[in-house]
């Protein structure tokens, strides 16, 4: 089964990266893993407050991810798997891949304008060090035509 990991965030180019995701697991019997990921504190607050603070980042992150899985289950008939990850982003997705071998291809959207994001940056710099295809999906693309490829 093809299983395509999807990073989710707040931002409209996630958002089609998740749509074009769903619908490929639909089309080919797969399945979508959806990954959040909370940025480490760069602070460190008295123990009780800095806990709190990192508690309150993961909860929106798994609200989030929820909210995806909604998306998901619409457009591909099927539940996706969540995890919620804490640190370097660039360090765990990758940690999530060798973690996740039955992940078939990463799937990250790319701004619609300027950098393209750090992920698509970092990890199409050297796509020979994945092990999986990535699949780069431009934030300008239109919704038709997305539906149309995928």
């Amino acid at each position: 089964m093809r299983t395509y990991l999807v990073i989710v965030d707040e931002t409209e180019e996630a958002a089609l990266a998740l749509r074009f995701a769903a619908r490929r697991a639909a089309a080919t019997g797969g399945g979508v893993q959806l990954l959040a990921l909370v940025p480490k504190q760069a602070f460190n607050a008295f123990g009780g407050v800095q806990a709190t603070i990192e508690q309150e980042a993961r909860d929106r992150a798994e609200v989030l991810a929820n909210g995806a899985a909604g998306s998901v289950l619409s457009d591909a008939g099927r539940m996706p798997k969540i995890g919620v990850r804490v640190g370097d982003a660039k360090t765990e997705v990758t940690a999530y891949l060798k973690d996740h071998p039955e992940v078939s291809a990463l799937v990250l959207g790319a701004a619609k304008e300027g950098n393209p994001g750090p992920l698509v940056t970092h990890f199409s710099a050297s796509p020979g060090s994945l092990p999986c295809p990535m699949i780069v999906v431009p934030g300008g693309m239109d919704p038709d035509r997305l539906d149309a490829l995928s």
